[in-house]
């Protein structure tokens, strides 16, 4: 077993879990994990309407200077898409870990073709070297940090450009 396919094996043991001890409770039924459900063409279709708006607030942050939330936007477009494939395939994330583990496995498994790099811009890795000024960082950076503005205009411009691909790439899984 692969350590991707452990790791979501773990996520839905949390997520089963954490509902049953709501269940338990009697609290409102929540978890930070996985779920297996139905596949879930209109869920999909909301992330991905989701994703559009976020990509939307990257240049609309920038047009009113207000371009640190910009990277933001960006990240959230992306993760929604994830949401979206998650939401096709039968699955509810409410862990961004399980979600990148969820999309890994998928695309390991050849039932979705996306291009690596998404996967790895999403990823929370310790070695700075391969995500040095990557989405992640920067999402830190301007949401932790005092920074207003985003300086280099071809960050902004590069997030833009993935993000476009994203949802392209989006569209094409859940409406096959």
């Amino acid at each position: 077993m692969s350590q991707t396919s452990k790791h979501i094996e773990w996520c839905l043991k949390k997520g089963e879990k954490e509902i049953g001890e709501c269940k338990k409770s009697g609290r409102r039924l929540k978890h930070r994990g996985l779920l297996k459900t139905k596949p879930d063409i209109e869920n999909s279709k909301k992330h991905l309407l989701k994703a559009k708006h976020n990509f939307d607030a990257i240049t609309k942050f920038r047009e009113i200077g207000f371009s640190d939330w910009s990277i933001t936007a960006g990240f959230y477009c992306i993760y929604h898409c994830f949401l979206a494939i998650t939401s096709k395939f039968g699955y509810e994330s409410k862990n961004q870990e399980c979600t990148i583990s969820l999309i890994k496995n998928l695309k390991e498994e050849n039932k979705i073709n996306i291009d690596g790099k998404f996967i790895d811009m999403l990823k929370h890795e310790e070695i700075k070297e391969i995500h040095e000024g990557g989405i992640i960082e920067m999402r830190e950076n301007y949401t932790y940090g005092v920074d207003v503005s985003v300086e280099d205009k071809s960050k902004i411009d590069d997030l833009v450009k993935n993000c476009k691909e994203i949802i392209d790439i989006t569209k094409e899984i859940i409406f096959k």
